[in-house]
């Protein structure tokens, strides 16, 4: 089947059960778009970790903001854009974790830049003062 083209918006808030809103808009996304399954996970998971990290360290506990995704698919090429007003931060300076000591010492975070990382071709941050942080990540099909 062919990819179509495709392009769609989604805003939730910093809360953890918005992941599974997060998760079907990405699922239908992917489908409307006709994507492989056969990468639809990966491109899921990467997903799931930057929102999911942006709840998660983005925003105090007790601050309330909002997280906009564009998904823009075309053919051989799946584009995410995910921006928000928590924190900035900046996943260059994270170092890829050596993985056998991360099981060793027995993590269980830490590894979602790593896992961008390795799903996505692309993965771009950027953060203009008084502006919103910006991830856009790529996947070439």
């Amino acid at each position: 089947m062919q990819v179509r083209p495709t392009q769609r918006s989604l805003t939730i808030t910093n809360r953890t059960d918005q992941l599974q809103v997060v998760r079907d808009f990405v699922r239908e996304s992917l489908h409307a778009g006709a994507v492989n399954s056969g990468i639809e996970n990966r491109i899921s998971l990467a997903i799931d970790e930057a929102v999911a990290n942006i709840i998660e360290h983005g925003y105090e506990s007790d601050r309330t903001g909002s997280i906009d995704l564009l998904i823009e698919i075309s053919p051989g090429r799946f584009q995410v854009v995910i921006r928000d007003s928590g924190h900035s931060f900046h996943p260059d300076g994270v170092a890829d974790p050596d993985l056998d000591e991360h099981l060793r010492e027995g993590k269980r975070s830490g590894l979602g830049v790593f896992l961008m990382r390795q799903v996505m071709d692309e993965v771009e941050y950027s953060f203009r003062e008084g502006l919103r942080n910006e991830l856009k990540m790529v996947k070439y099909l």
